[in-house]
């Protein structure tokens, strides 16, 4: 028999039970509601039985975020919180309530985008064009037999990391860097792949959105024929809020 719990979404600044309509998790669909503390409320829903990463259930909670964003200034709970009983919510909220007051001021009508820069394969070939001792070497590894070259295509690959590593640098300081200034926070997040330059996250305030919006489409003007932009959001601010949801006890 699969077992009741309460399933957490975010947390909002707010005395008064509300409601936020109903979403399906668990291929059953489930009333949304606020679990209200003093000043804070924890935007919830019942649920039965664990709650998998399926593409239902990840749908769902980023639904219900993106919902509630919309009335509320929100502190946003990584997928998966699920706590046996309203109480417990109602004991993790007590915990975190000092924590929780002092965040809700710094993330009032602030929103979190997303910027990853990705190279284009054509401009990374003529950027390394530019380094001689790059193209020397390269010549000298493909002129070696394989076992010939094995050090030399470790020293290669060092060379050639060095250099992306410059590029990345060269996109932090003209682009990353303006567009820090603008936001309220910016955080550098490792990049996913060899072409990615940079993967950052900016915490913004709503008022300041349209500016921003303005100086990544003009950085997009003077880099679109070597980079692609990939700009998200607006989001929940992840990036700036580190709170670990945990009852003693619970699993």
């Amino acid at each position: 028999m699969k077992r009741a719990a309460i399933y957490v979404f975010c947390a909002v600044h707010d005395n008064q039970l509300q409601h936020f309509g109903k979403i399906k998790m668990n291929e059953a669909e489930r009333e949304v509601y606020t679990l209200p503390y003093q000043n804070v409320a924890m935007v919830v829903c019942s649920i039965d039985g664990d709650v998998l990463p399926n593409k239902e259930n990840l749908f769902a909670h980023q639904t219900i975020l993106t919902k509630v964003m919309k009335s509320h200034s929100i502190i946003p709970m990584s997928f998966g919180n699920v706590f046996s009983s309203k109480e417990d919510v109602l004991l993790i909220t007590e915990h975190l309530y000092e924590q929780f007051e002092l965040l809700f001021p710094q993330l009032e009508n602030k929103i979190e985008v997303g910027l990853k820069v990705i190279a284009n394969q054509q401009w990374i070939d003529k950027e390394m064009e530019k380094e001689p001792a790059l193209q020397e070497w390269k010549k000298e590894v493909n002129n070696k037999s394989a076992a010939a070259a094995f050090y030399d295509r470790i020293r290669l690959g060092e060379m050639a990391q060095k250099f992306v590593l410059s590029l990345q640098k060269k996109v932090e300081n003209k682009v990353f860097l303006p567009l820090s200034e603008l936001a309220e926070a910016s955080k550098l997040n490792t990049p996913l792949t060899k072409k990615m330059l940079l993967n950052a996250a900016f915490l913004i305030d709503r008022k300041q959105e349209e500016e921003f919006d303005r100086k990544v489409n003009e950085l997009y003007e003077e880099w679109h024929d070597k980079v692609e932009f990939k700009y998200s959001g607006p989001w929940p601010a992840y990036n700036f809020v580190n709170i670990r949801l945990r009852i003693e006890g619970e699993s």
